[in-house]
Parts: C-alpha cells; structure tokens; sequence
C-alpha cells in the first residue's frame, strides 16, 4: 500500500501503473487528507469528531489491511506516511511484511525537539500553533497555502527538478484542499507536535524495513535521516542523489524499479526484465 500525509493518492500516480504491473497495489488516502472523510478534529473520538493522530491513521490502515486486502502487506510512506507506515507495523506486526520509508518525516518540530532548535524557532513554533487554533486565523492561513501560484512554490522548495513541477500537479495537490473540512484538518495537523517519532517506533519493528533519501531534500536533512539506519529492521538506507522530498514522483524512474527489487528480494513478484519499467 502506498501513502502520504498532506496529499492525496493521486501523488502516487507515477508509481501505481509500474507496481501494478507485478504486484496487487492500493493507494490509500488517510483520514483527513485526499479524498476521505474529514470529520471535525477533537480530542476524543466521538460520532462527529475524530483526534488526527497516528494511533488513528495507524488504526485506519489495520482495518484496510483486515477487511479490504485480506491479508498481510508491504507499507510505502512518503514522509509523515512513514511515521503512519511504521505506526500500523507496531499496531499489527502480523498485518506487515516490510516498510519503505521515502524521505521519513524526522519531525523537528515535535514538542521533544524543540529544545534542540535555534532560539527563534523555540519562541516562534509554539505561537503560531497557538494562533492557528483561531478559526478564522487558521481559515485564512490555509486559504493563503491554498493557492497555486503559493503551492507551485513550496513544490519548488522540495522538488530539486522544478520540470517535474507541473500545473497537473499543482491540480491534483490542491483538488482536495476543495473539500469540506481540509482547512480544519490541515491546520489541526500542523498544530500536532506530539505523538511517536520514527526513532519511537523503530526499536518496535518486526519486519524488514528500507530507507531511501531524496539527498538534496530541505525539510528532512539527509544527515539526520541517515541515523535512522543504526535500527535493527532497517536493511538498508538508499541515497537518491540531486532528489527532493518526494522521490516517488519526481524521480520514478529510479524509485520503481528500487521498490520492484526489494519486493522481489522479500519473496513478492518478479525482477522485470530491462525495458519492463517503461
């Protein structure tokens, strides 16, 4: 199964003809995000309200798992996915085979980190988070984000290829920030500093676990990424030089066939012959 945090499942969208090609593969929007539902964020869980927190995501993919593949799986996060990804391994250890881990979301802003930041950053972080917890401060930051010409540059940002930045995909990002409820999600989401850290869950881990790097990325610095690599279930930890935040779309050409081999190498589907990939 493939997933992320913030986007939808359309991200995926260079990924899910190739893999499919071998494998049985869904692409699952998380609670909150793409086009699922969106109730109402809250501390507890009630009829109406739901707490967006990885024990919910992680919960989410477990009766996915359950009640629509029917057995266990192999979990691809992209960035706040990986900490969803490793979340559900931990929730169900029978329900998975293995975990990607594409850029893992290192969460330097997580209320245990934030010692640990420039002066400006431990001032500034908890402010805006409280600010975003007015409704209409928080209705107006998201309108401001939601934007194309403002979304094409935070994609920018994290793309090293700015080709790779098209208006298709600029379209298909924010064709969900459209739905009723994304604003309240979204800055729910980005007032969430609590919660587990990959560096949490991974001592956790039963099953096989790949790490792979986008090595130019801004937000998730590859030389912290890499002491991810000391865990026991990671087998290995892929460099992706001159790539950003999302390898998985603006690099396919190089993150499918890595992803078809270490399906293979764990005992799912066929090496593809050269030329198998187009």
């Amino acid at each position: 199964m493939l997933f992320r945090s913030g986007a939808s499942s359309d991200h995926w969208r260079h990924n899910l003809p190739v893999l499919a090609q071998y494998h049985r593969v869904f692409a699952i929007d998380l609670l909150g995000f793409g086009f699922s539902a969106k109730p109402t964020p809250g501390s507890q869980r009630t009829p109406d309200q739901i707490p967006y927190t990885f024990t919910t995501w992680g919960e989410q993919l477990v009766a996915f798992c359950k009640e629509i593949v029917g057995g266990p799986v192999f979990l691809v996060g992209n960035s706040i996915g990986c900490v969803v990804a490793l979340q559900t391994a931990v929730l169900a250890p029978d329900s998975v085979r293995g975990l990607v881990l594409l850029n893992c979301s290192l969460r330097q802003f997580h209320e245990r980190k934030q010692a640990s930041l420039a002066w400006h950053e431990q001032i500034a972080v908890p402010w805006i988070q409280r600010l975003l917890s007015n409704k209409t401060v928080s209705r107006l930051f998201f309108s401001a984000i939601a934007r194309p010409t403002t979304l094409k540059t935070i994609l920018k940002q994290a793309y090293v290829n700015s080709d790779a930045v098209t208006d298709d995909l600029v379209n298909l990002l924010l064709a969900p920030a459209r739905e009723p409820g994304a604003a309240e999600v979204f800055t729910a989401f980005l007032r969430y500093s609590q919660g587990p850290l990959a560096e949490d869950l991974l001592p956790q881990i039963q099953s096989p676990v790949l790490i792979a790097w986008g090595e130019a990325d801004p937000w998730e610095p590859i030389d912290l990424g890499r002491n991810l690599a000391n865990f026991a279930a990671v087998e290995e930890f892929i460099t992706l030089p001159g790539v950003g935040h999302c390898p998985q779309d603006e690099a396919p050409q190089r993150v499918n066939p890595m992803l078809l081999e270490w399906l293979h190498r764990h005992g799912s589907g066929p090496i593809p012959e050269a030329g198998g990939l187009d």
